[in-house]
């Protein structure tokens, strides 16, 4: 069976982390990062930044592959304009889930989506594509997450909470159970969230 390489897209902090998940599921050989210009030659963690952005189609021919490990915390739109490049350039964004995280056989996750270590997905849960489900966090059974979501690390989304798309949700936040929340909003870090929030609404407590 030929190596499955994959690019990863970002060379900051976020990178890293998607770095030291993707070694410990060793389904993928990382041949680089693609970073800025300014960054090329560069190196995290030992992998070289091999190119920027106007590279990928000519890596695309050795690299089926690719993931997006750019972060996302006030602006999702890095993420989804990445995540379209590569899917218009014909790469596969696999799914990608830590080994020391817990998914179960019964929850479904979107491509290019990383569940990070430790986090839990439980049954029923629905994931979509490009999200982040970062170290820690909980997913409860029959939760609905849209694309391009970052779900923050110790965060505990409970039973039934329909999130939609292009949504971030802080650090150590909890979402009772049942509630909604609209496309485009953004919970700040450390809140209880007790009811609906609203499309595009910040909710910072």
């Amino acid at each position: 069976m030929s190596a499955k390489n994959l690019l990863l897209v970002g060379a900051g902090g976020h990178a890293c982390a998607c770095i030291d998940v993707l070694e410990a599921q060793g389904q993928f050989v990382l041949r680089g990062l693609i970073g800025l210009t300014q960054e090329i030659g560069t190196q995290q963690l030992g992998y070289a930044v091999v190119g920027a952005d106007t590279d990928l189609s000519e890596l695309r021919s050795t690299n089926p592959y690719a993931l997006v490990g750019i972060g996302q915390i006030a602006d999702c739109a890095p993420r989804i304009s990445a995540y379209e490049r590569l899917c218009a350039l014909g790469f596969e964004l696999p799914t990608v889930v830590s080994p020391h995280a817990y998914v179960s056989r019964h929850a479904n996750i979107g491509p290019g989506t990383i569940v990070m270590h430790g986090a839990v997905v439980n049954a029923g849960a629905r994931i979509g594509a490009n999200c982040v489900i970062n170290t820690h966090a909980i997913i409860e059974h029959d939760v609905s997450i849209g694309d391009h979501c970052h779900i923050s690390t110790s965060t505990v989304i409970n039973g039934a909470v329909q999130i939609g798309h292009n949504c971030f949700v802080g650090s150590a936040s909890a979402l009772r159970e049942g509630i909604s929340v609209g496309d485009g909003a953004f919970i700040a870090m450390g809140l209880t969230v007790r009811h609906d929030i609203s499309a595009g609404n910040r909710y910072i407590g």
